[in-house]
C-alpha cells in the first residue's frame, strides 16, 4: 500500500491558499516566477539530537564496571548516560519522577531504574537510543532501596514497611517469595524497625542476605530456611552498609558520625566502633557526635591496606565547611573538600566480583552541580580531567549563539590558543570512564557554539558532529577593576551581583571579529591574534545617551513639546553636532547626581594579554542626570566597514573602531525624516498623564507572565503592580479621560505635580532591580501586551500605521518608548532613485520600523584611518507588526547575500604581512539597471514577515506569523542549497517559510515558552540546527532537518559493544576441598512460581514498556518496519504454534490417561456377572 505523505497535502493546502498567507502586492509580478524556490516541506523534519552539560538536579549514580559506562538520574526523572569522551546520551522517564536508585544489569545492556513514583523500569542500551522494556508500578508500598546481584536475574526491592520483594528482571514479574519484616527482626520488638536502606548478599555465600533498617538493626537472612540468622542491634540509625570481600564482616555508617564494624558470627556488639571525624577525648569518654556519615564502601586490595572511603561524618563545629569526601588507607586519613554537596559516590574497581580483591583505582563523586574522579592510584588522590562538556553552568549562561559551517580553519586557530589555558595537576593516567563507541556520521562541517556567562566569560565550544568540546575562554571583566570582595561559592541564578554579564554578542567568523555588550551598558571590540601583547592603555570611548523625550524628567508648563527631527544629511559631520567623546569628569553621587560616569571603572593598570581575543576598544555609556544608562538591547559589528554600531531604548550610535571615535548619537524619533509617513506623533502631556487609567487591564495581562519569571521578576511584577495600585486609588478617576459626552472637558487639576510625584516614584522603584530583569520585564509586557486587544491596524498597502485608541490599551504599551531592537549591514540601495548599490544599514525597531541608514566610507588605505565616515538617515523602508527581530537580504536569484568582510590577519604582525593577508572588501554586487528590481530585502518581526523589492521598495509578500501568539527568536538561514526564514513563537511552535514568496514549509508544535532561559538562549543556524538551554546546566540540541533526521541514528554513539565478562576468581584447591569458596545458589529453585506460587496481583502493577514487543507494533514503519513487523508476526506464530503443540501433547496425554482408565475398568470387570456389578 502506498505510504500517505501528510506534507505533501499540507504543500497543496498552503498553495492554494498563499492569498491569505503570503499575499502579493497588487499589480506587482510575481516574483518566485522568477526566482526557482527549491524547498518543499519534505526537506524538514523536528526531532532532538543530542543534550549537552552537567545533569540539572541529581539523585542517583550507577556504573558498569565490564562495559565502563556511567548512568546519573535526576530529580526530574531524566537519565544520562556517559562512555568516553563524546560518548553521551540522554533519556527521560514520562511520569518525570525523581530517579531514587540505578542499578546496571553487568555487561548485559541494561539498566533498571527505581523512581519516587513506586516503579521500576527495564531500559534496553542495545540500542542508540534507549528505550524501556518493562515497567513495574507498586500500588500498596513505598519502594525505598534496590539490590540486583551480579550475574542474577532476581532483584530484590526492600519498602517503607519493612519488606523485601523479590523481581524477576527478564519477566519482570513478582516472585511469590517475600520476607516480611515481623519476621526478620526479633518477637520480642515491639516498634516497627522501619525502612529498608540496604540490602545485599554475603559476598561468599549467596543464600545470605544482609538486611539494614533505619532504626539501626541489621538481619542476616537465610533464603533457604526463610529465617534470620543473625541480628545486630546498634542505637543509631543506619545510612548504609558495606560487606568485606571475604563475607566475614561488614560495616555500617550511622547517623551520629560513627562506623561500626561487626563480625557475621558475633552479633552482640560490634568488633569496632570509630568515628573518623570526631574530637577523641582525653578521659577516654565517647566522642562527640558528628553528623551522619550517608555513605561507606569497603574496598580491598591484594597488595596493601583496604580502602575506606565515606561521605559526610564532619564535626558540627565545622559550620560553613564544604562537603568532604573522607579516604581512608592504612593509618592515613585524607579529606577531599567539594566545591558542592555530595550526592552520591562510587568506587571504581577492577573486578566486577564482590567476592575477590576489589583492587579499587577511582572514585567517581557526583555533587549536585559537578562530576569529579578522583585517582586512587597517585599520591595525594589528584583528580582526572574530565573530557565532557559539564563546565557550561560554570557561571550561569545569559546569552548563546550558535554558528554552523564555519571556516574550517577557526577551530584549530580557537584550540591552540585555549589548549594554553588548561589547567596543571591533573591525574595522568586516562579517562576511568571509558565505554562506548562514537557514531559513524557523514555530518563533517564545523559548528561553533557561544556562550555569554554572568561573570563576563566567553566560552567557545566545538559543536561538529553531535559532540561539544570546550575551544576558548575569553574573560571581559580583566578590562575593568573588580572590587575585592570575599571568595564566594559559586551561584548558578543570575542576581543583581553580575555587574559584568554578557547581556549580547556579536561574531564575525571570517573576520574573527567579535563584539560584546554587557549588562553594564558597556561595548568591548575583540580583535584575535596569535601574539601574547601587553597593553598600557586600554582605549575607552564613552557615550552619553539621552531619553529622546528630554523634557519628561522636566516636565514645561508651557503646553505641548515636539521632538526636534533634524535633517538626515546633518548627521554626516558628528564631530561638529556630537558631545565630546573623551572622558569627562563627572560628578559624585555625595555631591549631587550622577552625571557623565560609566557604571564600572576601566582597569588603570596595563593589561597582558594572551593569545587569542584582545581588546581593541571599550565602550561605556555614562550616567545622565542621575539617571542609569540604559541596557544595549542590539549590537552588530562589520569588519569591512570598521563599524560598530548598538542601540537601546534612547536610540543608537555607531562607532568607528579604526579611528576610536564616535560617528552618530541619534534618537530612535530622529530616524525618522520629517516628510516619513511612520513618523510619530509628539505627545501631549494629558496622553502621558494616562499611565494609571488603564492599570485593571495592564495587570491582567502581567498576571499571564506569573509561570514565565524567576523570584527576581515577580518582585518587580509585584512592586510594579504596588506603585500603579497606589497612585489607581487616588487619581484613576481623575486622570482617566473623560469622553466628550461626560460634562467634564476641562483637564485635570495639578496634571504637573502629579506627573512629576510618579515619575519620581517609577524612578526610585525601578532602580532597586536587575537591568537584566528590568529588560526582560518591558519587553515581555510589551509582547503580551501586543497580542491582545490592541492590535496594531495596516492597510492594504502599509503605508499607515495607526494603533487602536479603546481603553483596552495598557499604560505600559502606551507609555513604552521605542527601542532599538536589530540590525543589518549590506550594500543596497538606500533611497528609491539609486541605481548603484552602497554600503547601507537596516535598522529594525520594537515598534516594527525599518529604517534606512545610508554609509559613506572614505578609500582604503591611510584615508580610511584619517577621513571621517558619512552617515545619513533615508527614512523608513517599511513597517511591521511588533518589534523587529531579524532582517535578511537576497539578490535576484534568491541567493543570500551575506554583509562583507574583511578577512582575517593578525593585528600585530609586520605591516607589510598585513598587507600581504588583508584584502578589500567584496566587490559590490551588479547594480539595477532603470525600472527593475535585483534585490529582495527580508524583514521578520514578531508577528509577521515581510519581502520587500529593492530599490522599488515594493512589498512583495507578506506574512501573519502568529496572531495570538509573539516571535522570539527569527534568523534567515541556508538550508538543502537554499534559504528559509526559522522562527520560535512562544506558544511553541517552530516554523519556516520559503523565500522569496515566504510559504510555510513546517509549522510543528514543539516547546511551550516555560522559562525566560528558554528564551533568552534559543537560535537558529544554518544546514537545519538548532538549540537552547534546556536547564541552567544544560544544552538541547535539535534539527529540523529531513535529512540530519535520517541520518540520526548513524550519527549517534553507540553505549553498549560486546566485551566478554571477566573470568571468576579461583577458588583454589584447600577451598575446593574443604568448602571454603563461595557458595552459590539456585535462586530459581526458591523464587520461581513453583516454589514461591504467585505474588497478590494488587501489589503491583506490570506496564510493558515502547522497547518491548508490544512498543515495537505501534513504532515500526517503512521497510525496516515492515521487517520488524514479519519478524514479529513470526514470533508470534511461532509462539502460538508452540501453545497449540503443547495443547496437543496435553491432548494426547489426557486420551491416554483415559484409554489407559478405560482398559482398566474392562478388565476389573470384563468376567463378572452383572449381578456381581
Amino acid at each position: 500500500m502506498k505510504k500517505f505523505n501528510i506534507r505533501k497535502v499540507l504543500d497543496g493546502l498552503t498553495a492554494a491558499s498563499s492569498s491569505s498567507s503570503a499575499t502579493a502586492q497588487p499589480g506587482t509580478p510575481r516574483e518566485n516566477d522568477v526566482v526557482q524556490e527549491t524547498l518543499q516541506s519534505e526537506h524538514f523534519q523536528l526531532c532532538k539530537t543530542v543534550r549537552h552539560g552537567f545533569s540539572y538536579q541529581p539523585s542517583s549514580m550507577a556504573f558498569d564496571p565490564v562495559q565502563k559506562i556511567l548512568a546519573i538520574g535526576t530529580q526530574t526523572g531524566a537519565l544520562r548516560l556517559f562512555g568516553r569522551a563524546g560518548v553521551e546520551c540522554y533519556c527521560q522517564h514520562e511520569s518525570g519522577a525523581a530517579v531514587i536508585q540505578l542499578q546496571f544489569l553487568i555487561n548485559e545492556g541494561a539498566l533498571v531504574s527505581a523512581l519516587a513514583d513506586d516503579s521500576i523500569h527495564l531500559w534496553n542500551l542495545r540500542q542508540k537510543i534507549p528505550a524501556i522494556l518493562h515497567s513495574l508500578k507498586f500500588n500498596r508500598e513505598r519502594i525505598t532501596y534496590c539490590h540486583l546481584p551480579f550475574q542474577s536475574k532476581w532483584l530484590y526491592i526492600g519498602t517503607e514497611r519493612g519488606n523485601i520483594h523479590i523481581v524477576n528482571v527478564e519477566s519482570f514479574t513478582l516472585s511469590g517469595y517475600v520476607i516480611m519484616w515481623n519476621k526478620a527482626i526479633e518477637l520480642s520488638t515491639k516498634t516497627h524497625p522501619g525502612p529498608v536502606v540496604h540490602i545485599s548478599d554475603n559476598p561468599m555465600d549467596e543464600g545470605k542476605l544482609l538486611i539494614g533498617f533505619e532504626c539501626g538493626v541489621v538481619v542476616l537472612w537465610d533464603l533457604k530456611c526463610k529465617k534470620a540468622d543473625y541480628r545486630y542491634n546498634y542505637d543509631e540509625a543506619i545510612h548504609s552498609v558495606a560487606w568485606h570481600h571475604e563475607g566475614k564482616q561488614f560495616v555500617c555508617s550511622h547517623s551520629d558520625g560513627t562506623l561500626t564494624t561487626w563480625n557475621v558470627r558475633a552479633p552482640a556488639k560490634p568488633a569496632q566502633i570509630i568515628t573518623p571525624h570526631g574530637k577523641q577525648p582525653k578521659d577516654g569518654k565517647k566522642p562527640e557526635p558528628c553528623k551522619p556519615i550517608l555513605k561507606v564502601e569497603y574496598k580491598t586490595t591484594r597488595a596493601g591496606d583496604p580502602f575506606m572511603v565515606l561521605s559526610g561524618g564532619l564535626s558540627y563545629d565545622t559550620v560553613g565547611r564544604r562537603a568532604c569526601l573522607t579516604v581512608m588507607h592504612g593509618k592515613s586519613t585524607a579529606v577531599l573538600e567539594m566545591d558542592y554537596p555530595i550526592v552520591d559516590f562510587l568506587t571504581l574497581c577492577e573486578t566486577p566480583y564482590p567476592n575477590d580483591f576489589q583492587e579499587p583505582y577511582a572514585v567517581v563523586v557526583l555533587l549536585e552541580k559537578d562530576l569529579v574522579v578522583i585517582d586512587l592510584g597517585q599520591i595525594g588522590y589528584p583528580i582526572f580531567e574530565n573530557p565532557y562538556p559539564l563546565a557550561i553552568h560554570e557561571s550561569p549562561v545569559t546569552c548563546c549563539e550558535y554558528f554552523a559551517d564555519c571556516p574550517a580553519e577557526l577551530i584549530p586557530a580557537l584550540y591552540s590558543v585555549g589548549s594554553r589555558q588548561k589547567r596543571q595537576g591533573y591525574s595522568k593516567k586516562e579517562w576511568p570512564i571509558s565505554g562506548g563507541n562514537w557514531g559513524q556520521g557523514t555530518q563533517s562541517y564545523p559548528e561553533i557554539i557561544i556562550t555569554g556567562h554572568a561573570d563576563g566569560s566567553i566560552k567557545f565550544w566545538d559543536a561538529s558532529a553531535l559532540m561539544l568540546q570546550v575551544l576558548y575562554k575569553l574573560k571581559t571583566a580583566k578590562v575593568f577593576e573588580r572590587a575585592r570582595t570575599k571568595e564566594e561559592k559559586p551561584n548558578t541564578d543570575i542576581v543583581d551581583e553580575d555587574p559584568f554579564a554578557i547581556q549580547t554578542l556579536s561574531w564575525c567568523p571570517e573576520s574573527r571579529m567579535l563584539c560584546v555588550a554587557g549588562v553594564s551598558a558597556h561595548v568591548i571590540v575583540y580583535r584575535f591574534s596569535k601574539q601574547e601583547i601587553t597593553t598600557e592603555v586600554v582605549q575607552l570611548l564613552e557615550v552619553r545617551m539621552q531619553c529622546e523625550f528630554s523634557d519628561v524628567d522636566s516636565p514645561d508648563p508651557g503646553g505641548e513639546q515636539t521632538p526636534t527631527v533634524p535633517n538626515p544629511g546633518a548627521s554626516s559631520s558628528p564631530q561638529e553636532s556630537e558631545p565630546p567623546t573623551q572622558p569627562a569628569t563627572g560628578n559624585n553621587s555625595s555631591e549631587g547626581p550622577r552625571d557623565n560616569i560609566p557604571c564600572l571603572q576601566l582597569r588603570s593598570s596595563p593589561l597582558k594579554q594572551f593569545p587569542g581575543y584582545q581588546v581593541e576598544l571599550v565602550i561605556q555609556l555614562v550616567w545622565v542626570s542621575g539617571e542609569p544608562p540604559q541596557q544595549i538591547t542590539s549590537l552588530a559589528v562589520n569588519s569591512s566597514y570598521g563599524l560598530v554600531v548598538f542601540g537601546n531604548s534612547n536610540g543608537l550610535a555607531v562607532v568607528d573602531y579604526l579611528q576610536k571615535t564616535l560617528l552618530l548619537n541619534m534618537g530612535t524619533s530622529e530616524l525618522y525624516s520629517p516628510s516619513d509617513p511612520f513618523q510619530r506623533q509628539p505627545r501631549s502631556p494629558r496622553k502621558a498623564r494616562q499611565s494609571c487609567g488603564d492599570i485593571p487591564t495592564g495587570t491582567s495581562y502581567m498576571s499571564r507572565l506569573s509561570n514565565l519569571y524567576s523570584q527576581s521578576v515577580k518582585k518587580l511584577r509585584s512592586s510594579h503592580l504596588t506603585l500603579c495600585d497606589s497612585n489607581d486609588g487616588s487619581n484613576a478617576s481623575e486622570d482617566r479621560c473623560k469622553s466628550p459626552t461626560s460634562g467634564s472637558a476641562s483637564p485635570c487639576n495639578s496634571d504637573d505635580e502629579r506627573k512629576q510625584k510618579f515619575i519620581e516614584k517609577v524612578k526610585f522603584k525601578s532602580r532597586r532591580f536587575s537591568k537584566t530583569v528590568a529588560n526582560d520585564f518591558a519587553k515581555m509586557s510589551r509582547k503580551i501586551s501586543s497580542s491582545s486587544d490592541q492590535k496594531p491596524d495596516l492597510d492594504a498597502k502599509d503605508n499607515s500605521f495607526t494603533r487602536s485608541r479603546s481603553s483596552s490599551v495598557t499604560s505600559i504599551d502606551r507609555e513604552s518608548r521605542e527601542a532599538i531592537s536589530s540590525f543589518y549591514f549590506c550594500e543596497s540601495f538606500p533611497r528609491k532613485s539609486d541605481s548603484l548599490v552602497s554600503p547601507c544599514l537596516l535598522v529594525g525597531t520594537t515598534h516594527g520600523s525599518v529604517m534606512m541608514v545610508a554609509l559613506s566610507l572614505p578609500p582604503g588605505g591611510d584615508q580610511r584611518l584619517q577621513q571621517p565616515v558619512g552617515i545619513a538617515s533615508c527614512g523608513t523602508l517599511v513597517r511591521l507588526k511588533g518589534g523587529m527581530l531579524t532582517m535578511g537580504l537576497l539578490d535576484a536569484a534568491g541567493t543570500l547575500l551575506p554583509p562583507s568582510y574583511e578577512p582575517w590577519y593578525d593585528p600585530n604582525t609586520s605591516d607589510e604581512e598585513k598587507e600581504k593577508s588583508r584584502r578589500r572588501r567584496p566587490a559590490t554586487p551588479p547594480s539595477s539597471q532603470e525600472g527593475q528590481d535585483s534585490q529582495f530585502a527580508v524583514l521578520c518581526s514578531e508577528k509577521q514577515a515581510k519581502v520587500v523589492a529593492m530599490p522599488s521598495q515594493t512589498h512583495l509578500y507578506k506574512h501573519n506569523i502568529t496572531e495570538t501568539s509573539f516571535v522570539l527568536r527569527a534568523d534567515v538561514v541556508q538550508m538543502a542549497g537554499a534559504n528559509c526564514i526559522a522562527c520560535f513563537c512562544a506558544n511553541g511552535h517552530i516554523m519556516t517559510l520559503s523565500l522569496p514568496s515566504l510559504r510555510p514549509l513546517l509549522d510543528i508544535n514543539y516547546l511551550p515558552l516555560t522559562d525566560m532561559r528558554i528564551a533568552r538562549t534559543f537560535c537558529f543556524s544554518n544546514l537545519g540546527q538548532a538549540l537552547y538551554l534546556t536547564s541552567p546546566t544544560e544544552i538541547q540540541r535539535i534539527t529540523y532537518s529531513q535529512e540530519t533526521c535520517d541520518n540520526l541514528q548513524e550519527m549517534l554513539s553507540e553505549l553498549f559493544t560486546p566485551v566478554e565478562t571477566p573470568e571468576a576468581p579461583n577458588r583454589g584447591f584447600f577451598k575446593g576441598l574443604f568448602g571454603g569458596g563461595a557458595q552459590s545458589l539456585d535462586r530459581e529453585d526458591l523464587f520461581g512460581e513453583t516454589a514461591a506460587g504467585k505474588a497478590s496481583r494488587s501489589l503491583a502493577q506490570h506496564i510493558p514498556g515502547p522497547g518491548s514487543m508490544e512498543g515495537m507494533k505501534g513504532a515500526a514503519s517503512g521497510v525496516v518496519g515492515e521487517l520488524a513487523r514479519a519478524r514479529i508476526a513470526l514470533d508470534e506464530r511461532g509462539q502460538k504454534l508452540g501453545e497449540l503443540e503443547e495443547r496437543t501433547a496435553a491432548m494426547m496425554s489426557s486420551a491416554e490417561s483415559f484409554s489407559k482408565h478405560a482398559h482398566d475398568m474392562m478388565v476389573k470387570y470384563k468376567d463378572k456377572k452383572w449381578y456381581q456389578l
